[in-house]
């Protein structure tokens, strides 16, 4: 991994601003001007868009009317297809940056982004986790691997239940894998390591072994990684990487949301993976 300073490649990008979803639930009147100081920030380059949901882009436009920046905005969709023109027109004040569109067809849902989405904005289609298991999975990654569209996967949610163990995952991300498709991940990504809740007992996923996991195309070595408890283990692997690896990697885990920026970043300087100097107090 480069050892250069600032934010390594393999974090660039990686953290969606998700400050206004569940469990963060913050006002979005302290989100925007949250949310332009991450991008003034020393760490700006980890930094991806501000995450909306369709009903609540009214709101985001009043709070953004203060002469600040324009807003790289990520539309979330939890409606479908339906939600996707009005979002559309509703996100003009904003530069739309990604297009997350949750459905129950796969098919429908890449028809309609054909139809309606600018060329130019990435978009990632999320199902069921019902729909996405034994040869129903297949069916929806091969449908989505001759789109121009990545897959969207829930790592967890505010009950035990949505998170999925490392077994499921890694068949998600090894499905993923052996097709060249790209996914973003949402929900419970906030920490690097995976662990166990101390006030919650729910298991969450750690985003560095979502990470190293996206290179396998093995479902038990991928779960393997997934299971790994050890910052320190899990911190060398990352520095062992290799450039190609990096590029392999981010081709496909390409971002998460995540509703604490400073969560991931404080993790990273912890495990040596990032300059305390660019997490500093100053820039929050």
């Amino acid at each position: 991994m480069s050892g250069s300073p600032g934010i390594p490649r393999l974090f660039q990008g990686l953290f969606d601003d998700a400050a206004v979803f569940p469990p963060g639930n913050l006002p979005v009147t302290e989100a925007v001007p949250a949310h332009r100081a991450h991008r003034a920030a020393r760490y700006a380059d980890a930094v991806g868009p501000f995450l909306c949901g369709a009903g609540r882009l009214d709101e985001l436009a009043a709070a953004a009317r203060d002469g600040g920046p324009r807003l790289r905005v990520g539309l979330v969709l939890p409606g479908g297809s339906a939600e996707l023109g009005p979002a559309l027109a509703a996100a003009a004040p904003f530069e739309v940056a990604g297009v997350e569109l949750a459905t129950r067809d796969a098919a429908e849902a890449v028809a309609a982004l054909d139809l309606l989405l600018p060329p130019e904005v990435p978009a990632a289609v999320e199902l069921p986790r019902e729909l996405l298991r034994g040869d129903a999975l297949d069916e929806v990654l091969d449908v989505l691997v001759d789109s121009p569209y990545r897959a969207k996967f829930r790592t967890g949610g505010l009950v035990a239940g949505a998170f999925p163990d490392e077994d499921e995952l890694a068949g998600l991300l090894t499905g993923c894998s052996r097709r060249g498709l790209p996914y973003k991940c949402t929900a419970g990504l906030h920490n690097a390591v995976r662990h166990t809740d101390p006030v919650t007992g729910f298991e969450h996923h750690g985003f560095l072994n979502v990470l190293l996991a996206a290179q396998e195309t093995d479902r038990r070595t991928a779960a393997e990684v997934l299971a790994e408890r050890s910052g320190e283990t899990l911190a060398k692997a990352v520095l062992a990487l290799s450039g190609h690896q990096v590029t392999v990697i981010r081709n496909s885990f390409t971002a998460f949301g995540t509703c604490s920026i400073a969560e991931p970043l404080d993790d990273l300087a912890a495990l040596g993976l990032l300059s305390p100097a660019l997490t500093s107090q100053e820039d929050r």
